[in-house]
């Protein structure tokens, strides 16, 4: 009997060359494996099925981990604010670990002596599964064709139309990767600094010009209902992304260093996570305490590091998580969004458990549990070590 393989699919030029590649080449009985983390519609996993079969899969299957994605990912993003480097939401970084487990779980279902993924040597991706595949399952043998063989495009195709397989292979201008939590997009405009994506480029179009203001509310953090109406975070997600992409919210370009040591440059558009995270972080200005808002805001950094790194399976993470979760036991309440073509703006919230409260004193306005006099002392006392500091370097400042 030939061994098995499970091969990450997605229907591309590089994991369609991968299948017929690794029943001719390696001999091995190909089972392609699709991990929904809400990128595609039924359709679309219809479509991606019926060219996995005809390029010669014994078995294909599509795994739905969209809520699996929300519960043990996006949430925790959500908890702490996360945009790394203070503009990214992890949209396709986050997900990938999840596709990577799920394929994991598949290998371990069938029996399969390898593992097999399209990634190419120049990106994280291929760090992600791989890291994932050597932790879980390291009696597993990981192949990487793409990587592997150098293989150019065009390579790729003549060894399909070799095969039999003269699909049509027009590549496009931009590479997007859609998901729950937002999509990204490259171009040959990503690739040097200067270069601007043209409106083309982004997936959604703006075809609202008008004005409109959403209230989105959150229950000890998470999200909970949209303009009144009460709904599972998920579907929140789907709809505020329905909106928002109508005005052409949420897009940025993403510059950092990639876990292999190279700078990297993406454009993206996630205009529901960037909506949910202003939000959210606005009801948390309004709830948390001032230390509390401080370590949150160190601990949600490593964690979106780690998670973006591909070092899920890191102990420290769940550490992590079991804080975040704590601090959001009283993020409950509603907040107001203003959507414009290209811009939102948060406005302000309502929440019972707000800090902001006229019983103690308005700001700037007026104080109700101290004097004036108690403010000279508290001065006095607050000054006194610069006072010390400065009698005796003085001159040297």
């Amino acid at each position: 009997m030939k061994s098995k393989v499970v091969l990450a699919f997605s229907g591309g030029l590089d994991t369609s060359f991968c299948v017929p590649y690794l029943i001719n080449e390696k001999g091995l009985e190909v089972h392609t494996v699709i991990v929904n983390t809400g990128g595609f519609s039924d359709e679309e996993a219809a479509r991606i099925e019926e060219r996995a079969l005809s390029l010669g899969a014994t078995t294909h299957t599509c795994i739905n981990a969209v809520e699996d994605y929300y519960q043990r990912g996006i949430k925790y993003l959500i908890f702490g604010n996360v945009l790394k480097n203070n503009t990214y939401p992890l949209s396709v970084s986050s997900e990938r670990f999840f596709q990577a487990l799920n394929i994991v779980e598949h290998v371990k279902k069938i029996g399969a002596e390898y593992v097999a993924h399209g990634s190419t040597g120049a990106g994280n991706d291929q760090v992600r599964f791989d890291l994932v595949f050597e932790v879980l399952t390291p009696q597993v043998k990981i192949i990487a064709p793409i990587r592997e063989l150098s293989l150019t495009r065009q390579q790729e195709i003549d060894y399909l139309i070799e095969k039999g397989f003269d699909f049509s292979w027009e590549k496009s201008k931009y590479s997007i990767n859609q998901g729950l939590w937002g999509t990204s997009i490259g171009g040959v405009e990503t690739l040097k600094s200067s270069g601007v994506l043209p409106e083309e480029a982004y997936p959604s179009q703006v075809t609202n010009n008008g004005v409109e203001r959403i209230k989105i509310g959150f229950e000890k953090g998470e999200l909970a209902s949209l303009n009144g109406e009460k709904m599972d975070p998920v579907s929140i997600i789907h709809k505020l992304h329905n909106t928002a992409s109508k005005f052409g919210i949420g897009r940025d370009v993403h510059v950092g260093d990639t876990i292999i040591g190279t700078k990297g440059r993406v454009a993206f558009e996630a205009p529901a996570p960037l909506i949910t995270i202003k939000a959210h972080h606005l009801l948390e200005k309004h709830i948390l305490t001032k230390q509390q808002l401080y370590w949150k805001e160190q601990l949600s950094n490593w964690y979106g590091q780690l998670m973006h790194e591909a070092q899920y399976l890191e102990p420290v993470m769940r550490n992590i998580e079991v804080f975040l979760e704590d601090t959001q036991k009283f993020i409950t309440g509603e907040v107001e969004v203003e959507l414009r073509p290209y811009h939102f703006t948060v406005l302000g919230c309502n929440s019972e458990y707000d800090l902001m409260n006229s019983k103690f004193g308005e700001y700037g306005e007026v104080n109700k549990s101290f004097t004036g006099q108690d403010v000279t002392g508290f001065t006095k006392v607050t000054a006194n070590p610069l006072k010390i500091y400065y009698s005796i370097h003085g001159k040297e400042n």
